[in-house]
C-alpha cells in the first residue's frame, strides 16, 4: 500500500474529491489537502477587502486571515461531503502544522515538512484525512495562512509519501501550448528564476519541486516533475 498527498486547487475541490475514493480504493493511504483561493478573494470582494498579491502569493492580514480560515471552512466540509463519512477534516493551525512567518507577507507562512499525529491516526484508521492549508508559527503559536500546494508538499514529505499529485484546472505545466511530459527539478528552478512560467503554475512547480526533492514522486496534472 502506497501514501499518497492529494492536492486539490480551489476551483476543482469539490469535483476533484471523487479522485480521492478512488485512489483509496486503489489500495492506496489518502491525505488530501486543498486551496480556496477563488473562494477567498470572491469573500474578500464581497466584503469590500482589495486583495493584494505578491508573486502569487496572497497578503495577508488579521481580517484577511479571517476570511481565508472561513472561505478554507466552507470548501472543507465541501470536498468532506463528497468523500462521505470516512473523511476527516482538519485545520493545519489545530493539529501543529508548523511554518515560519514570512513577515513580509503578513500572517503567511512556509511550512515546514510534519507528520501531525491527527493525519497518521486518521490513515492508520484506514480514513481520509482533509487538510485546509493554516498553520501554527512554533514559537507564538499563531496561525499563519500558507500556500495549499507548499502545504501538501511539506506534508508529503513529512509523511513519507510516495506520491504527491497537483489537481487543479489546467491539464500539467504548459510550454508553447503543450503539456510537458516531464520536467527536472533543475530545469524548473532555472524556468522559474528566469519567468518563463507566472501565475497560478509557480507555487505549484516551486512546491513539486520540493516534493521531488524530499523524495516525493510528483505530478502536476499529467506532467511529471524529476529530481
Amino acid at each position: 500500500m502506497s501514501r499518497i498527498v492529494l492536492k486539490l486547487g480551489g476551483r476543482v475541490a469539490t469535483a476533484g474529491a471523487g479522485e480521492a475514493l478512488a485512489l483509496r480504493a486503489a489500495g492506496h493511504d489518502v491525505t488530501v489537502v486543498h486551496g480556496a483561493g477563488p473562494q477567498i478573494t470572491a469573500e474578500m470582494e464581497r466584503r469590500g477587502i482589495t486583495p493584494s498579491f505578491v508573486a502569487g502569493r496572497r497578503v495577508t492580514t488579521a481580517e484577511v486571515l479571517e476570511v481565508v480560515r472561513d472561505s478554507l471552512a466552507e470548501v472543507n466540509a465541501a470536498v468532506c461531503s463528497v468523500i462521505g463519512a470516512d473523511a476527516v477534516p482538519l485545520f493545519g493551525d489545530e493539529i501543529g502544522l508548523p511554518a515560519s512567518q514570512v513577515e513580509s507577507l503578513g500572517l503567511v507562512g512556509h511550512p515546514a515538512p510534519s507528520a501531525p499525529p491527527e493525519v497518521v491516526a486518521a490513515l492508520a484508521a484506514g480514513r481520509i484525512p482533509v487538510v485546509a492549508p493554516l498553520a501554527s508559527e512554533p514559537d507564538s503559536g499563531g496561525s499563519l495562512n500558507v500556500n495549499a500546494d507548499e502545504a501538501a508538499a511539506a506534508l508529503a514529505v513529512g509523511l513519507g509519501a510516495e506520491r504527491i499529485v497537483f489537481v487543479s484546472d489546467v491539464p500539467g505545466v504548459l510550454m508553447d501550448g503543450a503539456v510537458m511530459e516531464h520536467i527536472g527539478v533543475d530545469d524548473a528552478d532555472r524556468m522559474l528564476s528566469d519567468g518563463t512560467f507566472e501565475g497560478g503554475i509557480v507555487p505549484k512547480l516551486v512546491a513539486a519541486v520540493r516534493a521531488a526533492r524530499g523524495g516525493v514522486r510528483a505530478t502536476i496534472g499529467t506532467t511529471e516533475v524529476i529530481a
